[in-house]
């Protein structure tokens, strides 16, 4: 039987910088993205351009230095964001904007201050700006753990619809628990008509221990992407660890149909850089 591929998107130069005392100068960052290249990472989100002038230039450089892993930056859904990333996408080989917005009622109501009308107008403009810029678009609904089904699958549509390649579901506060998860990501991939015109990615948080099976259920479901960072560095108690999905799906070739392209030679090394940096 033929796999499907799994792609591995890599956030720890982003999502993992945001864990206390791991900041990384620019040299640092370029140093782990060509280890990640080597290892064979399909994305890596290589920093947030509008966070800073520092981010903007770790990315800008990444993007001009590696050439077989695509780039990745993240973007608000705001123009400001999104020019800033296009800005410094632009010397990349292969570039990735990845925009998104919060779902979930508590972050619209006390966060942006938006209605459900807005936002989903608002995710939908994000997209299409995007798209001017790449057809490569990544769409994230922040705090989808704790957004109310039918309004997930009602933004999703609408941003498949305008453009959205790739469709992540984070779990932002590490809230979820596996087969709860999974069924979720399922359900969306069954309910949403315009589904299979994107890939379903996962970004879960460890806050209880469970973002490996919290990704690796989603997968089972039909998810095919995740986010995740080396030795599991992230904020709070961490993102997802590469090496614990990569290897649970290398080992356990007989329960996942899918595999991925990493190099798992590699992970150790990667693994001794990246704790020796941050």
């Amino acid at each position: 039987m033929s796999k499907q591929r799994l792609i591995i998107f890599d956030t720890t130069l982003r999502d993992g910088e945001q864990s206390p005392g791991a900041s990384m100068t620019q040299a640092e960052k370029i140093r782990i993205a060509k280890m990640l290249e080597k290892m064979r990472v399909d994305v890596i989100e290589a920093g947030f351009p509008i966070a800073s002038p520092g981010d903007f230039e770790s990315v800008k450089a990444i993007a001009g230095i590696i050439k077989e892993s695509t780039i990745c930056g993240l973007a608000r859904a705001l123009d400001a964001d999104i020019e800033r990333a296009a800005e410094a996408l632009k010397g990349a080989n292969s570039g990735r904007i990845h925009t998104f917005i919060a779902t979930s009622p508590i972050h619209m109501q006390n966060k942006l201050r938006m209605t459900p009308d807005q936002v989903v107008e608002q995710a939908v403009y994000a997209v299409k700006k995007a798209r001017n810029y790449t057809d490569n678009v990544e769409f994230s609904c922040e705090d989808a753990g704790r957004s109310e089904f039918e309004f997930l699958c009602r933004v999703i549509e609408a941003a498949i619809a305008a453009g959205a390649t790739t469709i992540n579901i984070p779990d932002t506060v590490g809230y979820q628990i596996p087969h709860v998860f999974g069924d979720m990501v399922g359900r969306l991939i069954q309910t949403i008509p315009n589904a299979d015109k994107a890939v379903f990615s996962v970004h879960c948080h460890n806050d209880l221990g469970l973002a490996v099976g919290n990704s690796l259920a989603a997968v089972m479901q039909g998810a095919r992407q995740v986010e995740c960072t080396i030795n599991g560095l992230g904020e709070r108690a961490g993102n997802a660890s590469l090496e614990e999905i990569v290897m649970a799906i290398r080992t356990r070739h007989d329960v996942f149909s899918v595999e991925t392209q990493i190099d798992t030679t590699q992970i150790v090394p990667t693994s001794r850089l990246v704790s020796s940096v941050t």
